[in-house]
């Protein structure tokens, strides 16, 4: 059932390549009742680079990305709280509690703070972390974004999978993503006025022919991040999920950011 307000899910099938053999740690969020997953890839001594999924989603889904991280950087992918093994069970659909969950692994290494990279609604949640956090996140690559509260909408089958009978058959990943998703205009809504404040370096990648987040999220992206250092790259032709078939093109966006002289959001 497309329970998603789009209609599918941010992450491909079965076919998605699996973190196996790739490190895996965990820490515990200082006041909540939330142990983070990750994987991690690289030297630890390194500038850290954080890759944030969507929904639903894990840290499996930056598997191919971990395994070749280049040199001179930490790539560090969580669970969000509410997938993969992350606690806790239910969805946590607050970006402010999803931004927390994040905040302990903004670490410094030689003046250079971390870059946030993340996908789908991954992305509103980077912009979070950096504007509750300032100061701490050397920039942002925002991947096919949901920012704009005018294009979130309902959808009858997404209440419909909330009722007990539907909701207890669908596995943990769909019942939260579902409640993410519900939740996300009001969240984009208080989020979007903050967005000025953002002045660091900020590389927005969006598909032309994405169905899941349109692409007029980009044209306000363009207004709302104007005090930014902000550059735009559309991929014409392009569908929603570009970690996977646009990974060079995000690797090089990355890349672009570590290259430049260091920075804060």
């Amino acid at each position: 059932m497309p329970l998603l307000g789009c209609g599918m899910p941010d992450t491909p099938g079965p076919d998605e390549a699996k973190a196996d053999g790739i490190e895996r740690a965990s820490y515990a969020v200082p006041g909540a009742a939330t142990r983070v997953s990750y994987l991690r890839a690289g030297d630890p001594g390194d500038r850290r680079v954080i890759l944030v999924h969507g929904t639903p989603g894990s840290a499996d889904g930056w598997a191919r990305f971990l395994a070749r991280p280049p040199a001179g950087v930490e790539l560090v992918a969580i669970d969000r709280p509410g997938f993969g093994a992350t606690t806790p069970s239910n969805a946590v659909p607050s970006l402010a509690a999803q931004a927390a969950a994040i905040a302990p692994l903004l670490v410094e290494h030689d003046g250079r703070w971390p870059i946030l990279v993340g996908h789908s609604l991954g992305a509103p949640v980077a912009a979070q972390v950096a504007l509750d956090n300032p100061g701490r996140v050397g920039g942002l690559v925002l991947l096919a974004g949901s920012f704009d509260p005018a294009l979130e909408h309902v959808y009858a089958v997404q209440r419909m999978g909330e009722w007990p009978g539907i909701r207890s058959a669908l596995p943990r990943s769909l019942r939260n993503a579902n409640v993410e998703l519900m939740a996300l205009k009001p969240q984009l809504e208080a989020l979007a006025p903050r967005l000025a404040r953002l002045r660091c370096r900020v590389a927005v990648v969006h598909g032309t022919e994405d169905r899941q987040v349109p692409y007029a999220n980009v044209a306000f992206l363009r207004t709302r991040l104007a005090a930014a250092r902000l550059t735009v790259r559309s991929l014409k032709g392009v569908n929603h999920f570009l970690p996977w078939n646009s990974q060079e093109i995000v690797e090089e966006t990355i890349a672009s950011l570590l290259a430049e002289e260091p920075g804060r959001c």
